[in-house]
């Protein structure tokens, strides 16, 4: 008998990359279908469904039993509901030899479906946009985008290969929840996926509850590049990472509340000119080493956001834990919890 779910994130989250010998593509027909080396068992009385979205809506007359997906973050759930598709993006930004992460690599493991071997889904490269003829090669009966920055050409594009579950309302603004709850409607496995997202969130909870420090304090989550005077992006309320703060207690800036009100961007620009207006207890950035941190610091400009001058800048050079929380799933968050909090701890007691 499987383990619970969370058990089973957990377990991925602590499961090192897996060094595999070689990275397949597989065959179009490789026995990865939804229920084909899955552990989910769909509700076929869920169908048909009908499910809105930001481009109309889509219904699905029968349960899928070959799953493809697009963009991050559907594939991660899909597989943390126990479903393999039959194709996904490969990752190419934080991803490792096996253009995986280590929380997908672990839960196709834990499914028989291990990249390179016969059973792992089609890996198709979106690094020049949406992958459409590899896609069509996987012969899916579904495509996930509900995370996604789809065109409505480029759903109008896939549609002719499969019905598409497209974002609800926002390009890349779903919330890990949503998403969840999206894809486990399109997949029949509906209560599975409310089971999920009660179960990630107890675990977001239960880690937060270490690092008491963090309640209550304000965050800015967003982008510093040293010596350009366009040096500064900001992410909004619609984007998941600084919901992923706000779940573990934190509470956004108002600077950014009051200049993002009503927003549908994920993130704004801002000008380094005024970084000294970014008041916050912590800000978050992403960077490429060491030395740009420590740029950063050092810019005359950017030096002046409080955080900063206060050393409660938190700056993650980890691609891999950067992807974890940008792309939020179920998957990957759990397995960011022990990397990422302690970090934002640190930060929390300069602040």
């Amino acid at each position: 008998m499987a383990p619970p779910r969370l058990r089973g994130l957990i377990a991925a989250a602590a499961v090192a990359v897996l060094s595999l010998s070689a990275c397949s593509t597989g065959p179009a027909d490789s026995g990865t279908a939804a229920g084909g080396g899955s552990s989910a068992s769909a509700d076929a009385d869920a169908f048909p469904v009908t499910i809105e979205h930001a481009f109309g809506e889509t219904t699905l007359a029968e349960k899928p039993e070959r799953v493809a997906t697009v963009s991050w973050v559907n594939a991660d759930v899909s597989l943390a509901l126990g479903v393999v598709p039959v194709g996904m993006p490969a990752d190419t930004y934080g991803g490792n030899e096996n253009q995986s992460t280590p929380w997908k690599d672990a839960k196709l493991e834990e499914l028989g479906a291990a990249i390179g071997t016969g059973t792992a889904p089609a890996q198709y490269s979106e690094t020049d946009g949406i992958a459409f003829d590899d896609i069509a090669a996987t012969n899916p009966d579904v495509i996930l985008a509900a995370y996604s920055g789809l065109s409505q050409e480029d759903y109008d594009t896939l549609s002719k290969i499969a019905p598409v579950v497209a974002y609800p309302e926002v390009a890349y603004g779903t919330a890990w929840q949503d998403s969840t709850r999206i894809i486990g409607e399109a997949l029949g496995l509906s209560e599975d996926a409310e089971q999920l997202v009660s179960e990630t969130e107890g675990a977001i909870a239960d880690a937060a509850a270490e690092y008491p420090q963090l309640e209550g304090k304000t965050f800015i989550y967003g982008n510093l590049e040293p010596a350009s005077a366009d040096g500064v992006s900001v992410y909004t309320a619609n984007d998941n990472r600084p919901r992923f703060l706000t779940e573990l207690g934190m509470v956004q800036a108002d600077v950014v509340t009051d200049n993002t009100t009503g927003s549908e961007e994920f993130f704004i620009p801002w000008s380094a000119e005024r970084a000294n207006e970014l008041d916050s207890d912590i800000f978050v950035t992403w960077v490429p080493d060491e030395a740009t941190k420590e740029a950063i610091s050092a810019d005359p400009l950017l030096a002046q956001i409080p955080a900063v001058s206060k050393g409660a800048l938190v700056a993650d050079s980890d691609n891999t834990l950067t992807l974890s929380i940008s792309a939020a799933n179920p998957l990957s968050l759990v397995w960011a919890l022990d990397r990422f909090l302690p970090m934002l701890g640190e930060a929390a007691d300069k602040a």
